[in-house]
C-alpha cells in the first residue's frame, strides 16, 4: 500500500491475518467491522494484527453531515430520571442538569461512582415499584426518563427472567401512569435490542436489525419481552394521553463509570477487567464467534436527548453499526497494553449468535447516528476500569480474582424486600 493510500479494502475471509505496512504514522487501517487507529511509528513500519470477523460485512454508510444538536437550555424546568443513579441514567441526568435542569432522580441503590451533586438536585432513595414513589417523584416534571430497571449482564438475565419480569414490569407501569398524573409533556423509555425476533439472530454476519425486526414478537428471554411491552404501554399512552413518547432500543451501551464488577457488569467491562488482570489466559465464554454491536455512553446520552427533543413518536435504534465478534473484541481489549492472551473458552451462556444495529431509521428521523468507534471507546473504559481495580487493591482487597466472570443465582431478595417494607406500612 502507498502512502497516499488511506486504507486497505476488508478481506472477506473469516479468520484473515493482515499485514499493514505505511510509510505515514497516522496510517488508519480501517474495516467496515473495526475502525483501530493505529499509533503513530516509526517511518515505514510494518503492523501486523489478527483480525477475527463474520464472513459479511456491513457496508459503511455514505458520509453525510450530522444535523447540528444543542440541549435546549433548562432554566430550572423540572425533570425526572427514574433509575438515575444507574450507569447511563446518571450520564443523562449529569447532561441536563449541566444545561440548567433541575434533576429529580429517584432509584433504589445509590451511584457509586459519582456524588449526587454532580448529577441532581433531589436525590430520592427509594423504590419505583410503589406507585406513590414514582408519582411523588414525577411530580410537578415536564419531563420524564425511565432508565430505572433491574438488569445485569447476560449471565444475570438468563438466571433471574422471574424477578426480573415482576420488577421491571411495575417499574414500566408506575413511571407511565405516574407521568400521566403529573401532566408531565413528554416521556423517554430506555428500551433495548433485546426485544428482536430471536429468528434474525440466529446468522454472526448479522446485517442489522431493523425496528419492524421485533415482530412478530420471539425475543430470546424474559427481559425482551418485558422490554417489548413496555413500548407498546408506553405507545398507547401517547396515544390516549397529551403525552409525547419517545422510545430508544439501545445496543450494548459501555464506559467509565458502570458497574465492572461483581456479575451484573456486561461484556465490556468484563472483557477490559480480565485483560487487565489476567496472567497467561483469557476467559470467555462460548465460542467466541458470536458477534455484537456496542454504543459509547457520550453516543448513547446524545441520541437520547436528540431524540427527546424531536418529533419521532416511533421506537429507534439507538446503536452503532461498528460490529465485531467476541474473540476480535477481546484483542482490541489486549491491544491497549499490548497482550497477546491465550482465550480459554468455558461454557457459560452467550446470548443471540449475530446482533448488530441498523442506523437507517435514526438517521432518517434525527439526521444523527453513533459515531464513537469500539477502538476510541473501549480505550477509555479499559484505562477507567484499571483505575478502579487499582484503588480496590490499595484498600487491601489483593486477594480478589478479576480474571473470572460469576453467573448471578436466581436470587428474590428484591421480591421479598418490597413485601417486608409493605407490612411494616401496614403494622404502623
Amino acid at each position: 500500500i502507498s502512502s497516499q493510500q488511506r486504507y486497505c479494502r476488508p478481506c472477506s475471509s473469516f479468520s484473515s491475518f493482515i499485514l499493514f505496512f505505511s510509510s505515514d504514522p497516522e496510517f488508519s487501517h480501517r474495516t467496515t467491522s473495526t475502525n483501530l487507529r493505529l499509533p503513530p511509528s516509526a517511518h515505514s513500519t510494518f503492523y501486523l494484527s489478527y483480525i477475527s470477523m463474520s464472513t459479511k460485512r456491513k457496508e459503511p454508510s455514505p458520509n453525510m453531515p450530522h444535523k447540528d444538536f444543542t440541549l435546549p437550555p433548562g432554566d430550572g424546568t423540572r425533570v425526572c430520571v427514574g433509575g438515575g443513579a444507574g450507569f447511563i441514567g446518571s450520564h443523562i441526568a449529569r447532561r441536563l442538569k449541566a444545561a440548567g435542569y433541575h434533576v429529580t432522580v429517584v432509584d433504589w441503590k445509590k451511584n457509586e461512582f459519582m456524588e449526587e451533586k454532580e448529577f441532581c438536585d433531589v436525590f430520592l432513595h427509594e423504590d419505583l415499584r410503589k406507585l406513590e414513589v414514582a408519582a411523588r417523584a414525577c411530580k410537578g416534571c415536564q419531563q420524564v426518563y425511565n432508565l430505572a430497571a433491574d438488569m445485569g449482564g447476560m449471565g444475570f438475565i438468563v438466571s433471574n427472567e422471574s424477578v426480573l419480569s415482576f420488577n421491571n414490569t411495575a417499574i414500566s407501569m408506575n413511571m407511565l401512569e405516574a407521568a400521566r398524573r403529573a401532566g408531565a409533556r413528554d416521556f423517554f423509555y430506555a428500551s433495548s435490542a433485546c426485544v428482536y425476533n430471536e429468528a434474525k439472530q440466529e446468522d454472526v454476519s448479522n446485517p442489522g436489525l431493523v425496528e419492524a425486526d421485533a415482530w412478530p414478537a420471539r425475543p430470546q428471554d424474559m427481559y425482551g419481552l418485558e422490554k417489548l411491552y413496555s413500548e407498546e404501554m408506553a405507545l398507547a399512552y401517547g396515544r390516549d394521553f397529551e403525552m409525547n413518547v419517545r422510545l430508544a432500543r439501545f445496543h450494548n451501551i459501555y464506559g467509565p463509570r458502570g458497574t465492572w464488577r461483581g456479575g451484573r457488569e456486561k461484556v465490556p467491562a468484563a472483557f477490559c477487567r480480565k485483560a487487565i488482570t489476567s496472567k497467561e489466559e483469557f476467559e470467555m465464554w462460548g465460542d467466541g464467534l458470536q458477534t455484537r454491536s456496542f454504543t459509547y455512553i457520550d453516543d448513547c446520552v446524545e441520541g437520547v436527548l436528540r431524540l427527546m427533543f424531536s418529533k419521532c413518536d416511533v421506537p429507534i435504534n439507538l446503536g452503532s453499526t461498528e460490529m465485531v465478534d467476541m474473540i476480535a473484541f477481546a484483542k482490541i481489549a489486549m491491544s491497549f497494553e499490548k497482550k497477546n492472551l491465550k482465550i480459554k473458552h468455558i461454557d457459560g451462556p452467550m446470548g443471540v449468535r449475530g446482533r448488530n444495529s441498523n442506523s437507517k431509521l435514526i438517521l432518517e428521523k434525527l439526521e444523527w447516528e453513533p459515531t464513537i468507534t469500539i477502538a476510541e471507546g473501549l480505550k477509555k473504559t479499559y484505562f477507567w476500569i484499571k483505575d478502579e481495580i487499582e484503588k480496590v487493591r490499595k484498600e487491601g482487597s489483593e486477594a480478589v480474582d478479576f480474571s473470572t466472570s460469576e453467573i448471578v443465582k436466581q436470587v428474590d431478595d428484591s421480591l421479598m424486600q418490597l413485601g417486608e417494607a409493605e407490612e411494616k406500612t401496614e403494622a404502623k
